[in-house]
């Protein structure tokens, strides 16, 4: 397809994230119209060849694709609501980071004004996004979102998660867990040593293998998670249980605070209450989500995973 006809796009919000959306479309070779609630960040971004308007609703008329980067659901419906009547046809697509909940119901109100509704999850930073790592997460009517693959891939890798329009923010909530997880680990491991002195960067040398080491064993818990056998030849959540208060102690003794950890040990009292000393950690998503896991009882012993 050639430039001149390639779909047009517009953005609206031109932040950090925003701003590097539209120059991936504008690289692209789309017509992209642009944005934002602060005029001066429209100019390096005309300077690129996009058109900058003075309203946003300018910017829906302008193009069939709009594409709505905004840094709340609350700020995406304070611009868009007014705008009513002027949907009609095109297809919204919202990578604003939200909630499933907030999706579904922005999908609800574009479908009273008769636009079609795609959910995006962003993985990268700005700097990444049409870079071979950056990947979109999109979720909505699957032949709205084939309709506009093409566009999307301008930004980077496109990933369909389903019709169901909270999905593409669950799956991204549910990575930036993952994240969020371990880096608080991270941080409470640094905050351990510096109690002695230790300096943090000499530290990483053994923190990096060995945090990567346990990230390894994630896709034996997921088999064990999905499969229900929660089978371990590592330490079972017994052996969790008696050992987990030691770091807590620790925490204590160094003047480190244990109130990211602290609920660990809660949920390992748990476990065991309900009969799965034997299991591995695998068992604790069960315990904390409301999924298959937490039906029957699944097995539990000596085995794989850990």
């Amino acid at each position: 397809m050639s430039p001149s006809t390639k779909p047009a796009v517009s953005v609206i919000g031109l932040g950090m994230m925003g701003t590097a959306l539209a120059v991936a479309f504008l690289r692209a070779g789309h017509q992209v119209t642009v944005w934002n609630r602060s005029a001066a960040k429209t100019g390096p971004l005309a300077a690129q060849g996009a058109l900058p308007v003075d309203t946003a609703a300018e910017a829906v008329a302008a193009s069939p694709l709009v594409v709505v980067c905004l840094s709340t659901y609350d700020t995406v419906r304070t611009v868009l609501e007014p705008l009513t009547g002027r949907f009609t046809g095109k297809t919204l697509a919202n990578l604003t980071n939200g909630t499933p909940d907030q999706a579904r119901d922005l999908a609800v109100w574009s479908a009273k004004e008769g636009a079609d509704y795609l959910d995006g999850g962003i993985m990268a930073v700005p700097q990444m996004i049409a870079g071979p790592h950056a990947y979109v997460f999109y979720s909505g009517p699957r032949e709205v979102f084939e309709a506009h693959r093409e566009t999307f891939a301008a930004l980077g890798g496109t990933r369909y998660v389903g019709e169901e329009v909270g999905l593409a923010a669950l799956y991204d909530l549910a990575l930036l867990t993952g994240m969020y997880g371990m880096i608080m680990g991270v941080m409470q491991s640094y905050a351990l040593v510096r109690t002695e002195s230790i300096p943090a960067t000499d530290f990483a040398e053994l923190l990096v293998p060995w945090v990567g080491a346990m990230l390894g064993s994630a896709p034996a818990w997921a088999e064990a998670i999905d499969s229900g056998r929660h089978l371990t030849d590592v330490a079972s959540l017994a052996t969790n249980q008696e050992a987990f208060p030691n770091l807590l102690s620790t925490f204590a003794a160094q003047g480190v605070s244990g109130e990211l950890f602290a609920p660990v040990q809660g949920l390992l009292d748990r476990a065991i209450a309900e009969g799965h000393a034997a299991d591995g950690l695998s068992r604790l998503a069960d315990l904390l989500g409301t999924g298959p896991g937490r039906g029957p009882a699944t097995e539990s012993g000596q085995g794989l995973g850990t």
